[in-house]
């Protein structure tokens, strides 16, 4: 069901979503001025998963209009972000769903809701006959290895073929082939000590930083007093 459907469980599952997100994620100025649109507009696209009426995963995604080509995605969640919601305000017709994120509670894991969830978001897509499903994915095991492009990381794979990351294996076996990296989907800004609080770290020097959750190097310039995060993300396309 929609979280619309029961607005009285709309704060629980935000806690499954942000037990699942490092705390600088939160921390992004789009969805800030974005999400009250998105949950306003977008209701439908916004799913829960209810076992014994506890909520046990849930997702979301958001309708934009993207011409099929490589070269008309957006250049990530942010991006796709304000397409979604600018366009409904311009009246643009949307053409694909954009899955943006999903989440299942730690205590829930290895039970496939994750793929029940996007299912479901496919499912109410092209029931309302939107062409495409795409995302632009956070990969599960990227944090691992920060200082490794995502066109390098993608290409890692296992002896069947399928990537060593588990989210885009998840994707991959739903029927979902790579388009490419989503290099600027993210950007978090913040001052020195926002991101020591974020981080639990401490920065004494300007340079950049490998940062717990981080799919990239965190950039921290003490003397300019910013911290600066780009993440790459990875744009996948489900049939």
């Amino acid at each position: 069901m929609t979280r619309i459907d029961r607005p009285e469980l709309h704060e629980v599952a935000a806690a499954t979503f942000r037990e699942r997100w490092p705390e600088f994620v939160l921390h992004d100025d789009v969805s800030k001025r974005y999400m009250s649109r998105v949950e306003d507009y977008f209701a439908r696209y916004d799913v829960m998963v209810l076992d014994g009426g506890r909520v046990v995963a849930g997702g979301w995604g958001v309708p934009i209009a993207w011409d099929g080509t490589l070269g008309d995605l957006p250049s990530g969640y942010d991006e796709a972000l304000v397409r979604a919601v600018e366009g409904r305000e311009a009246g643009v017709e949307p053409t694909s769903l954009s899955f943006m994120a999903v989440a299942v509670g730690s205590s829930h894991d290895k039970r496939g809701l994750a793929g029940v969830v996007l299912e479901e978001l496919a499912r109410r897509a092209h029931s309302d006959g939107l062409a495409h499903v795409v995302a632009p994915l956070r990969p599960t095991w990227k944090h691992r290895y920060p200082m490794v492009s995502m066109a390098e990381y993608v290409g890692w794979t296992r002896p069947d073929g399928l990537s060593i990351d588990p989210w885009i294996r998840t994707h991959q076996r739903m029927g979902a082939r790579v388009l490419g990296p989503a290099r600027r989907s993210m950007v978090i800004e913040g001052s020195v000590a926002d991101w020591e609080s974020w981080a639990d770290m401490v920065f004494p020097v300007t340079r950049e930083y490998v940062v717990p959750g981080a799919l990239n190097l965190v950039l921290i310039d003490r003397e300019r007093d910013r911290g600066l995060y780009v993440e790459e993300n990875l744009w996948v396309q489900h049939s």
